[in-house]
């Protein structure tokens, strides 16, 4: 599984490193990613998510049913 969050689509961005002499070298910045597992009250089960910070404060706030529909009319997920 890839590196996205399966909520708020955030990805690895490309940059530069550089250095004291400004010398520039390829990196990448990777979300702030976790696997957590939240319980679907309307399913009765409990659903496994790879989910950046934002998209657990995102979860917090709306919460999880109506965050899980948003990204899935997104294209983030394809099922739950």
């Amino acid at each position: 599984m890839s590196r996205i969050c399966q909520i708020t689509g955030k990805a690895a961005m490309t940059g530069n490193s550089v250095s004291h002499s400004n010398r520039k070298t390829k990196r990448r910045f990777y979300p702030n990613l976790f696997v957590k597992k939240y319980f679907l009250e309307s399913e009765q089960r409990w659903v496994t998510l790879k989910l950046s910070a934002a998209g657990m404060r995102n979860i917090n706030k709306k919460g999880l049913e109506s965050a899980l529909k948003q990204a899935k009319e997104k294209g983030y997920i394809s099922k739950y």
